[in-house]
């Protein structure tokens, strides 16, 4: 199994409350720091997809009350 370490963002804030994130067999794992017993695997074609769709706003209405 090829691991990576886990790698947080540069942006993160110094109390750990960040998602991390690290390349596992060619796919990629992301987990929240203080939750590092769950995990969500992905390729990485599903990443970018996601990461695309989250900067263009698709998901926008999720997070607003309405």
């Amino acid at each position: 199994m090829t691991c990576t370490e886990w790698q947080k963002s540069s942006f993160s804030e110094a109390n750990n409350n960040c998602v991390e994130v690290r390349s596992i067999d060619g796919l990629l794992e992301l987990r929240e720091s203080d939750d590092g017993e769950v995990t969500v695997r992905t390729t990485r074609l599903t990443f970018a997809t996601f990461l695309q769709a989250s900067k263009a706003g698709e998901f926008d209405h999720l997070t607003t009350n309405a």
